[in-house]
């Protein structure tokens, strides 16, 4: 007898853990303790849960290779990834990368949007804190954080840092 009560308490557990999980609706779910964007000024804010943003205007008034001394944004060659492409722009002042945007992200209803709206923030938080593409991968999202760091290094070369 007490194994049948644990039995259809085992699936009873079961079956309510199945029908609250959440599925690949269309329905836009908030990053929960997604962290902050510093975005560059005359910027708009990011859009789709914080996984894409509007093509800003690139400058680049770097003093030379390897002066530490650039400035402007400075867009990294686009990534392409299992699920998508991924394009990373920078904003460097004073020889210091002070923000990080994602340009290009892939770009799918449900799980991938969650996903990217979590990974994002965390990837642009590590690169203003790493100042280099060595950041770490964040976990659910490999494809998304292999495709950042590429498109990151690229960026960061095409502003002579490093």
């Amino acid at each position: 007898m007490r194994k049948i009560a644990v039995a259809i308490a085992s699936t009873i557990c079961g079956l309510v853990l199945l029908f609250t999980y959440p599925t690949s609706t269309g329905q836009t779910v908030a990053a929960a303790g997604a962290l902050p964007v510093a975005l560059p000024p005359n910027e708009s804010s990011l859009s789709s849960g914080g996984v894409s943003a509007p093509l800003p205007q690139t400058s680049n008034s770097s003093s030379g290779p390897g002066t530490g001394g650039a400035g402007g944004t400075f867009a990294g060659s686009t990534s392409k990834t299992r699920y998508g492409p991924v394009q990373v722009q920078i904003s460097v002042t004073g020889g210091r990368i002070t923000a990080a945007t994602l340009l290009q992200v892939p770009h799918e209803a449900g799980r991938t949007d969650r996903i990217n709206s979590q990974a994002v923030p965390i990837l642009n938080q590590e690169t203003v804190q790493a100042q280099s593409a060595q950041i770490d991968t964040v976990s659910g999202a490999t494809y998304t954080s292999d495709g950042y760091m590429q498109s990151l290094q690229s960026a960061i070369d095409a502003a002579h840092l490093g």
